[in-house]
């Protein structure tokens, strides 16, 4: 069953075209990965999706009915979370008082049980106290992802979940994420790291330049050196 689709979607910053008939579709319990370089329009997507982009054409449908107009908080409730980039953890709050706030927020959903996020994330199960600001950068985004899981999505949008991790807590969320779409979660991602994108996913859609550049299965994409080259290869960093 198609839970997502996107049709024909433009997007808009002020008088800025950033997004151009963009199309894509994803399917329940199905792991979709967006890729393209910095800058192509990977996280301007994921804003669409959810209604942050300021100004938006096209068609959006989640489960066969348009979201397309509606407001944010709509289609939060609706059961789409996005994980940020940039986590916005509440720093002053502890592991146990952020996922509280999160799961109290919850609107639409019945909301998963703390103690689930603990047995998911046994990392932050001996850090329930300790405040986000303390924690490290990878125990702030699994914190985050946490605080979207306990909601209980429908469709998880992580944005760039491995950004300034290092290696072995990068294989630490990968663990995790493996997880968590066991349970049943569908999940689109976007992400620099190729490799963690390509072994989470079942299909991948290319982005360059706010257009779709190439869709398909991660078993294709793996025996396609050219377009991991000319799409994928590291550039220069700019905002996505």
């Amino acid at each position: 069953m198609t839970l997502l689709d996107l049709s024909d979607v433009n997007a808009y910053y002020g008088n800025s075209h950033v997004l151009f008939d963009i199309s894509l579709s994803v399917e329940e319990n199905e792991v979709v990965a967006l890729l393209g370089r910095n800058g192509a329009g990977k996280t301007t997507t994921l804003r669409a999706i959810t209604g942050t982009v300021p100004r938006r054409e096209g068609t959006i449908t989640f489960r066969g009915e348009s979201i397309i107009d509606e407001s944010v908080d709509s289609i939060s409730n609706k059961g789409i979370k996005l994980v940020p980039e940039e986590r916005r953890i509440f720093p002053t709050l502890t592991v146990q008082e952020n996922l509280s706030v999160a799961r109290g927020a919850c609107r639409g959903t019945e909301p998963r049980p703390i103690e689930e996020m603990f047995e998911i994330f046994p990392v932050l199960d001996d850090l329930r106290e300790n405040r986000g600001r303390n924690l490290s950068g990878g125990e702030q985004q699994m914190l985050s992802v946490a605080r979207a899981l306990v909601q209980n999505p429908d469709l998880l949008l992580l944005d760039e979940p491995t950004e300034g991790l290092a290696p072995v807590i990068v294989e630490d969320l990968a663990d995790v994420l493996e997880d968590i779409v066991s349970r049943d979660v569908t999940v689109v991602i976007t992400e620099q790291n190729v490799d963690f994108a390509l072994d989470l996913s079942e299909r991948a859609y290319i982005i360059e330049s706010g257009e779709n550049a190439w869709d398909g299965s991660i078993a294709d994409l793996r025996q396609r050196e050219d377009l991991l080259d000319e799409y994928l290869s590291v550039g220069e960093a700019n905002a996505d």
